[in-house]
C-alpha cells in the first residue's frame, strides 16, 4: 500500500481504499465491507475538512462504522448466517508464493478478533504500532503481545 503524497479526498480514497475495505472485513465480512468505507468518506466530505492526522483518522471511524454495521447484521439474525458462510479472501495466490495461500487464510481466519485485527493493520495496511493504538484504543504494549502471539500462532499453523 502506498500512503498518500496529498491532501486531497480522492487521493486518500485511492491511497487507502483497497487497505481500508480488507480491515472492514474485519467486522463486516466480505459484504458490506466496501458500504462502511464508502459511507466513511462520505462523512469525511461532507465534514468541509480534513483531520490533523487523515490516514489514522479513516481507519478508526472504518473501525467504528464496520463495529456498528456488524452488531447490526447480527441483529438481524438469518443475515448473519449467510454472511458467516462467505469466507473473506485474506490471501491471493500468485506464481512466486512461498507459503499455501490456502492455509494462510485458515489459520488467519483461526485468530481471535483482536489478533486478526492487529495483523491486518500492521501488514496489510502498514500501520505502526502507534497508528494501530490510535485506531482500537489499546496500549502499545497489548498490540505488540497480541502482534507477536499472533505471528507465532501463524508460523506455527504453517509449518505444519
Amino acid at each position: 500500500m502506498t500512503r498518500p503524497t496529498g491532501n486531497s479526498i480522492a487521493e486518500l480514497f485511492k491511497a487507502l481504499a483497497p487497505a481500508l475495505v480488507l480491515y472492514a472485513r474485519q467486522w463486516t465480512g466480505p459484504v458490506g465491507a466496501e458500504d462502511v468505507v464508502q459511507e466513511v468518506f462520505v462523512r469525511m466530505l461532507a465534514a468541509g475538512n480534513q483531520p490533523a492526522e487523515p490516514r489514522t483518522w479513516l481507519f478508526r471511524c472504518v473501525r467504528n462504522a464496520a463495529i456498528s454495521a456488524s452488531r447490526s447484521t447480527r441483529r438481524r439474525g438469518k443475515r448473519e448466517e449467510s454472511i458467516a458462510a462467505a469466507v473473506p479472501e485474506w490471501f491471493v495466490a500468485t506464481h512466486d508464493e512461498r507459503i499455501d495461500a490456502k492455509a494462510a487464510q485458515a489459520a488467519m481466519s483461526e485468530l481471535p478478533i483482536e489478533q486478526r485485527e492487529i495483523v491486518a493493520l500492521r501488514i496489510w495496511s502498514q500501520m505502526t504500532l502507534a497508528e494501530i493504538r490510535d485506531i482500537t484504543g489499546l496500549p502499545t504494549s497489548t498490540i505488540h503481545d497480541q502482534y507477536r502471539a499472533a505471528l507465532a500462532t501463524l508460523r506455527g499453523k504453517l509449518e505444519q
